[in-house]
């Protein structure tokens, strides 16, 4: 591949982001999409029908991009708390700053007069120019990248131990300002043991009275849902697609025929109070009913934080398969079908997703082999000459090997997601952010494999096929054919970041499901009514593996390849104000788990620096450059002696919750006379056949929100749907993270 292919991806993909940009700062201005672009909280209010036409609706505008930069983290917290901020401590990583700087002005220079050689005009030179391997054997200007590479490393742990550290704190603070959380006090027990002429609920309390006298409170069995849930989430569904504002007022009750239904006084439809009438004590099923229902597990209340936690921690039977125990999520974290499954299969569910996965991963093979046969269409073109009629033309070889590839890789990797989250609930996820987290984990694997050594790789066969394809299977000759074919792959690399990564952002920020559904309800159904189109949550599952898969292709392209580096800087600037923007307006924070995705992100960092440096090492045996290879060795040894303090000394805080934390909460809840208070609270706090809203009205807080856009419409502080953001933190009121 040549400059000019890669430009030519490059255009298209930033005209492609200036057309959605523009088209979002139209879109978002429009009071029909409140609810597609400023989330379901503020969907609820009404100002849509009182704001006023004005032109600059129709013209796009960059007012978002300001309010999206000058956001503090205190509002980022508000909106989107703990997971939010660690997101975008991932995304704004300073580290790629210096690698640009230093490798652009230092080593990429190096790299292009490498060989006395003849070379071409910019754009008619190939990419592989600009990387390591035209560095001539032997070359004493190696040390230059070897010193390059000391440089980030040390950049990149220096910032990571930082960043731990502050997240950290960050985590402890959250633990302890949330006095009131149920789930310090509640704990999931597993694989109850079934005695013959007694229920659950009988043995559950007898064995908690029993060896947790002085600190058990209460419990709450788990029933089996399924039909039951599905019946009552289909109903609410079904009541928000045909409810509508104007059945409140055309739709009122008839006592006469209306001559068309052939209805009677008796018979004509009459419009029902939609008041809540379901507590939680209240059940489709009676009490010997609910006794059938019963499944092997429950929630256990403690009166101390303390207590829960011991109790959560402990092992509570000889037998390790029976009365299993784990902390409890929060009430809305809760994955109430995953409690149903029986404990003794859940390790023949993680078997079968392993198997599962591997299939998987093999079966995905096939588009990667495909996109780098795309990439050397000039060695597919020897081996099947009916290709050749496809290359004369300049512009559609550039746009085969400069564009096509990437997009269809990146096509190919929208199944990924909800494949492994289907495996992540298969193997039993307790709670939801546990799922999405377990989610994210296996994508980021899946696409550091597929994407990243899948097409290194396949890139070394195809490169090494007319000499001797048994190299391969060679295990001297593979660290040999890697330190070559990853220069060479970079060119891929570098429209796979245009393709993934531009575009993407950009199709991120136009929220094309959620806005193709709106559209539908509101002009197929003609339902007017915002609250029935569905919230969103922020999909980490999706966001953290796509930036840590450019931080690995930027941490081993930086010496290697370091013309990769302009593209992954941009991508991290358009990133980092779309995702605040989505977080600030789109995406509704139902749950948080408190900062645990920035071990993932500290992980695939490490493992990133530790691949570019074996790489290295490698490249530079085959330069022939033993100071080069002699230094790279013992930063690896570094790098790993810094990972494994930082285990040491950060991540048992992600992993359990302090004694001390917990036991001074509680001494300062009995100080304060907290401490009764939050047990009743705990005996309506988790309830398991309740709606996601038993009412179906606006919340508290959705009430709040109108109240105060309304009387601000009314004095006319509000005129645009653009100051909608300055809202929400205004009226839910404003948290710390300091």
């Amino acid at each position: 591949m040549n400059i000019s292919a890669l430009l030519t991806s490059a255009g298209i993909n930033t005209a492609v982001c200036a057309v959605l940009f523009s088209l979002y700062s139209v879109l978002r201005k429009q009071p029909n999409l409140v609810s597609v672009y400023f989330g379901q909280k503020l969907a609820q209010v009404n100002s849509k029908r009182n704001d006023p036409f004005w032109f600059g609706r129709l013209f796009p505008s960059a007012s978002w991009i300001v309010k999206a930069w000058e956001a503090s983290e205190d509002e980022l917290y508000v909106n989107g708390g703990v997971d939010a901020v660690v997101f975008l401590r991932a995304v704004v990583f300073r580290v790629f700053t210096v690698a640009a700087v230093i490798c652009l002005f230092l080593v990429l220079p190096l790299n292009y007069f490498g060989k006395d050689m003849e070379h071409k005009q910019i754009p008619e030179e190939q990419l592989t120019v600009f990387t390591i391997g035209n560095v001539m054997e032997g070359s004493k200007w190696l040390w230059a990248h070897c010193l390059a590479l000391y440089i980030i490393t040390c950049c990149s742990c220096l910032l990571l131990y930082f960043e731990y550290k502050n997240i950290t704190k960050m985590r402890l603070t959250h633990i302890t300002a949330s006095h009131c959380y149920p789930s310090h006090f509640t704990v999931i027990v597993r694989a109850i043991p079934w005695v013959e002429e007694e229920s659950y609920n009988d043995t559950l309390t007898k064995f908690f009275t029993d060896y947790y006298a002085s600190s058990y409170l209460s419990n709450q069995m788990v029933y089996q849902s399924g039909a039951v849930q599905k019946l009552m989430s289909d109903a609410e569904k079904m009541y928000k697609m045909i409810r509508s504002p104007h059945m409140d007022k055309h739709c009122v009750p008839r006592f006469m025929r209306c001559g068309f239904c052939g209805g009677t006084a008796a018979t004509s439809f009459k419009i029902l109070t939609d008041e809540p009438k379901i507590t939680r004590r209240e059940s489709c099923f009676d009490g010997s009913d609910l006794r059938k229902k019963e499944c092997g597990a429950a929630l256990v209340f403690f009166r101390t934080r303390y207590a829960a936690l011991v109790a959560s921690e402990a092992l509570q039977s000889p037998n390790p398969m029976s009365w299993v125990t784990d902390s409890a999520p929060e009430p809305c974290d809760i994955y109430w079908s995953n409690l149903c499954v029986p404990y003794r299969l859940l390790w023949i569910r993680k078997i079968a997703v392993v198997v599962a996965s591997i299939f998987f991963v093999i079966f995905f093979l096939v588009p990667v082999v495909f996109t780098q046969s795309l990439v050397h269409l000039d060695k597919l073109t020897k081996m099947f000459p009916f290709l050749k009629a496809i290359t004369k033309r300049k512009v559609m070889e550039q746009l085969i090997t400069g564009y096509l590839p990437s997009v269809v890789i990146t096509l190919f990797l929208y199944i990924v997601p909800p494949v492994m989250m289907l495996f992540s609930t298969l193997e039993g996820a307790i709670s939801r952010s546990g799922r999405k987290r377990s989610t994210c984990v296996k994508v980021v694997y899946f696409v550091i494999w597929n994407v990243f050594f899948a097409n290194i790789l396949t890139d070394a066969a195809i490169e090494h096929y007319q000499v001797s394809i048994t190299k391969l299977g060679d295990a001297k000759h593979i660290p040999n054919l890697l330190a070559k074919a990853v220069p060479t792959t970079a060119t891929f690399f570098m429209t796979y970041v245009l393709t993934s990564g531009w575009a993407s952002l950009s199709v991120e920020l136009i929220q094309p499901f959620p806005l193709i559904c709106n559209l539908f309800y509101r002009f197929i159904l003609r339902n007017k009514d915002d609250s029935s189109y569905g919230t969103y949550t922020f999909p980490y599952h999706t966001e953290v593996p796509r930036v840590l898969l450019f931080g690995l292709l930027g941490f081993t392209c930086s010496i290697l390849a370091p013309l990769i580096l302009p593209f992954l800087l941009v991508y991290f600037v358009l990133a980092f104000l779309v995702y605040r923007n989505q977080i600030l307006n789109v995406y509704v924070t139902e749950y948080d788990s408190g900062g645990l995705y920035w071990p993932i992100v500290h992980n695939a960092t490490i493992f990133s620096l530790v691949m570019t440096q074996i790489i290295a090492l490698g490249v530079f045996g085959l330069k022939e450059s033993p100071i080069a290879s002699g230094f790279t060795f013992p930063l690896i040894i570094f790098t790993l002696l810094f990972h494994e303090y930082c285990r040491q000394r950060f991540h048992p805080v992600f992993r359990k919750t302090p004694a001390q934390t917990v036991i001074e909460m509680d001494r300062k809840d009995e100080h304060c006379g907290r401490i009764e208070d939050i047990h009743a609270q705990l005996q309506s706090a988790y309830c398991q056949f309740r709606s996601k809203s038993l009412n179906l009205h606006k919340s508290t807080e959705h009430n709040k929100i109108e109240s105060v856009l309304a009387d601000s419409i009314e004095t006319g502080d509000i005129v645009r749907l653009d100051d909608l953001e300055y809202i929400a933190p205004a009226v839910l009121g404003k948290r710390s993270i300091s």
